[in-house]
């Protein structure tokens, strides 16, 4: 019986020490697990040094509305925690699995967005046997970037996307800030051209470059006033009177007004670099209503001789005569009598005057639509130069006058305050 029992007490014993003694990756992991290490690496020292061994750029869309950038980032880091490092003698590793809730993981930030969502791109992280931890976090964010939109359609510039870590005044984390591989490609309207990283001590910022394909809004807002301004140019073809032109002009004014309802959703936003094609439609719509005026004042001139209720091109006494000469042989006669010569005389002489009346107001008329025509000539070729030296003036300052943003303005005034 003695036997028995001691043969029981040596097995236990030998399970304990087999417990003990268990060097598989999992009883290492759960070993460090255990230790709980859920605060920052502190030594003397307070700061710790976090280095981002690699960083994916991909812009997402722009906002051109709200100017709005939003981007996603794939950020790779690398830290050394000295208690989380084993003796490769007793566990021979080189390398183990840890969940990433069970140890301390540094925090990345982006200043200067609006909207930051950051979450790890896997439930694990890497622990090496001299202490270094390396981990992945995925960071989708919403930077307000205020955009030079004074050139749009032809709108380029540079937007700035700050990251840090956190830290305090005596103790933090600093970043020590590695490769940056990005994507260009097109994003809507927009394309991203180039992409840099700027490193600071602990710090750092993306110097996004963007620019705008002119070609879509060139051709849904300004290839349609370019049109609407050509038809207007046109429309001096039809003749004043009858009223054709007059209908036209005031259908390409009522059409251009819809046009700018229709599109005052999808202008871009107001900026300190503000769009200038807002001036250019207000301009365009100017010079359609001038076109329209002036053709009417011009079918006045034509009909009548005068501008608003002031005659200028003809005597209204003239005008009263001949109306009074015309109503006084246009009154019929209700009887018929028996003229004598001197009667039939006075007839002729009457029919002569009215003959004459209906040639001068035919003469008048005449004198009128020719002044009308030549204002109207004189008229179409100021417009015609006016319009013109518009359009090329604008596309110039659109292609080449550069609006110039500060994006750090609002780190420069926090510097200042602190």
């Amino acid at each position: 019986m003695e036997k028995v029992v001691f043969l029981l007490s040596l097995l236990a014993a030998g399970r304990v020490a087999s417990q003990s003694t268990c060097t598989s990756r999992r009883c290492l992991a759960e070993m460090l697990i255990k230790k709980g290490l859920l605060s920052q690496p502190q030594d003397e020292y307070c700061f710790h040094e976090i280095n981002v061994t690699y960083m994916f750029y991909e812009t997402l869309s722009v906002d051109t509305k709200k100017l709005h950038l939003n981007s996603r980032l794939e950020v790779t880091f690398e830290w050394k925690d000295p208690e989380l490092m084993w003796d490769q003698t007793v566990y021979p590793y080189g390398e183990v699995v840890l969940p990433v809730n069970k140890v301390w993981t540094p925090r990345f930030q982006v200043t200067n967005a609006i909207e930051t969502d950051i979450k790890h791109t896997s439930n694990d992280l890497l622990v090496r046997s001299d202490g270094t931890l390396q981990h992945e976090v995925s960071v989708r964010t919403k930077v307000n970037c205020e955009v030079n939109l004074f050139n749009y359609p032809f709108a380029s510039d540079e937007c700035p996307i700050a990251i840090d870590s956190w830290y305090g005044y005596e103790c933090g984390t600093l970043l020590n800030l590695g490769g940056l591989v990005y994507v260009t490609g097109t994003h809507g309207d927009w394309q991203t051209d180039r992409v840099e990283l700027n490193k600071y001590y602990g710090s750092g910022y993306i110097l996004v470059a963007l620019s705008i394909k002119p070609s879509s809004p060139f051709i849904t807002l300004q290839l349609p006033s370019i049109l609407i301004l050509l038809a207007d140019v046109g429309s001096f073809a039809l003749p004043l009177t009858g009223g054709e032109r007059n209908s036209f002009k005031v259908t390409l004014a009522l059409s251009f007004t819809v046009f700018l309802n229709i599109l005052s959703d999808q202008l871009p936003g107001d900026s300190q670099c503000g769009p200038i094609i807002r001036i250019h439609f207000c301009v365009c719509l100017v010079l359609l209503v001038v076109s329209m005026l002036v053709s009417m004042l011009l079918t006045r001139v034509a009909n009548e001789g005068c501008l608003f209720f002031c005659c200028c091109f003809k005597m209204p006494t003239s005008k009263a005569k001949k109306d009074k000469t015309v109503s006084e042989e246009t009154t019929p006669d209700i009887a018929v009598v028996q003229l004598t010569e001197s009667e039939e005389s006075q007839t002729l002489r009457n029919v002569s005057k009215f003959l004459d009346g209906l040639d001068a107001a035919e003469t008048e008329k005449e004198r009128h639509l020719e002044i009308a025509n030549r204002l109207d000539r004189i008229f179409f070729w100021i417009y015609f130069i006016c319009t013109t030296g518009y359009f090329i003036g604008m596309m110039t300052v659109m292609a080449q006058y550069k609006c110039s943003v500060n994006h750090f303005r609002s780190w420069q005034v926090a510097n200042q305050t602190k």
